[in-house]
Parts: structure tokens; sequence; C-alpha cells
């Protein structure tokens, strides 16, 4: 079904925020659901916002996808924490994808000792990649810093 979005007025379903409703514009076939669940993720309990946001995850839409993740990184950031099925399909996206940002926000905001082993995993690869990264970096500016100076002594 195409999009029935005005974009000069807002209307459609984004600022939906009651579960029902948004149920019904998935029925319907209504867009954008990814942005409406969103509002979900603010608005309502987790336990709420989780099946929709999960059903979100599936559209077609590469944008609207991408905001069914956001609302997951949204909902752990509210709840410092989430449900069994939204890590299950975090998981599933995997890293590096469009769950990418969502899953930094919940290895960011959920303490560590209540993330499923598969999060701690990755909130350890997390840790040593990005300390590696910088370091590599601080390398790199020394060397170019070194370099520079030798460079500017050569040309006086």
């Amino acid at each position: 079904m195409s999009p029935e979005w005005n974009w000069a007025t807002g209307e459609g379903v984004s600022g939906i925020d009651d579960p029902a409703e948004v149920d019904a514009a998935f029925e319907r076939g209504e867009w954008p659901l990814g942005s409406a669940v969103i509002g979900l993720a603010f608005n309502c309990s987790l336990e709420e916002a989780s099946p929709r946001i999960i059903r979100a995850m599936g559209l077609t839409d590469p944008h609207q996808r991408g905001f069914a993740f956001t609302a997951a990184g949204a909902a752990a950031r509210l709840n410092n924490g989430l449900t069994p099925e939204l890590y299950v399909a975090l998981r599933a996206e995997g890293r590096g994808g469009f769950a990418e940002d969502a899953i930094r926000d919940t290895l960011t905001f959920v303490p560590f000792g209540e993330l499923p082993a598969w999060f701690k995993w990755q909130g350890v690869r997390t840790a040593v990649t990005d300390k590696l990264d910088a370091w590599r970096l601080r390398a790199k500016y020394a060397a170019e810093d070194a370099w520079n100076a030798v460079q500017g002594r050569r040309e006086k």
C-alpha cells in the first residue's frame, strides 16, 4: 500500500501514542509506522510498546525500519532495560546494520549485570575495540606530529 503522509501538515500515524491505534494502523497498512513506535517508546510502558516495536522492525521500508530500531534504543534509555523479545530481535539483526545504534544504546543504558550473555559479550568487545581505536589514533597523531616537526625543521 502506498504511504499516505502529508509532510506539510504532519498528518499520519507518527503522532499516535495509543498501542491499539498503532495496531489498527498496522492492519490498515498506514505509514509511517516506524516513527509511530518511537512515540510508543516514549509514551507507553515497555511491555505495551515492545511487540509493536518488534513488528515495525519487520517493515519493508528501510527508513521506517530504522525508526523501529531507534525506538528500541529509546526504550533501552528510558527503561534501563528491554523485554526479552526486544533483546532477541536486536541480537537477530546484529551489529553493523539497523540495530547498531540500538545495541550501543542498550550497552550504555542497561546495567551490565542485567544484560543477556550475548549483550555482555558485545559490551566487552565494544570496550576493547574502542580502546584499541583510541590507542591507534593516538599513535597515528603522534607520528603525524613528529613527521610535521621533522619536516618543519628541514624547510627552514
